[in-house]
């Protein structure tokens, strides 16, 4: 009884420590159907700030990332932090099936810019007002089919019906103040 238990204890605590990794550097879903769904950012770690280049007071260009979407996927880049309401930054979908990576200021290989909440379709980054406080972007990457259209939506509109239609999603956190 004393080996079961303390087989138990040693399980639980591998389950704990394997969930306390996923939140270092990026997100992972395991288990998605069709394997793996993660995001992560080479230029900054899970809920760590987002470096000024990536934001409107630097280049304002979107920052390198890496995922597996084995399915395919959508990302979107929003702030649920924004003084009127949730605010997209951008949206891309028909993320190729695979792992992937893009450098700085590029879109997903094979991916198409949706309009953002500012009707841009193109990355708009951090900006927040100041006096406003850290607010919170999250890359938040939608496992679904290469092919799938959303014709004529954009902004939240387009990010609610991602989310919806999505199987899975992986999702990491940058900070960024105003």
């Amino acid at each position: 009884m004393t080996h079961h238990r303390i087989g138990l204890a040693v399980a639980a605590l591998a389950l704990v420590a394997a969930l306390v990794g996923l939140g270092s550097n990026g997100g992972t879903v395991a288990g998605a159907p069709g394997g793996s769904l993660t995001i992560s950012s080479p230029a900054f770690g899970n809920g760590a700030a987002i470096p000024v280049q990536y934001t409107c007071k630097g280049a304002d260009i979107s920052p390198p990332l890496t995922w597996s979407a084995p399915l395919g996927a959508a990302l979107v880049v929003d702030d649920p932090d924004a003084v009127n309401g949730l605010y997209i930054h951008w949206i891309v979908i028909g993320i190729a099936p695979g792992s992937g990576s893009t450098g700085d200021g590029q879109v997903p290989a094979g991916g198409t810019t949706l309009p953002n909440t500012a009707g841009q379709p193109a990355y708009t980054g951090p900006c927040p007002p100041t006096g406003t406080g850290t607010h919170h972007y999250r890359f938040t990457l939608y496992q679904l089919p290469n092919d799938y259209q959303l014709p004529g939506l954009a902004g939240a509109q387009a990010a609610q019906t991602i989310a919806g239609a999505a199987t899975a999603q992986a999702q990491f956190t940058g900070t960024f103040g105003g």
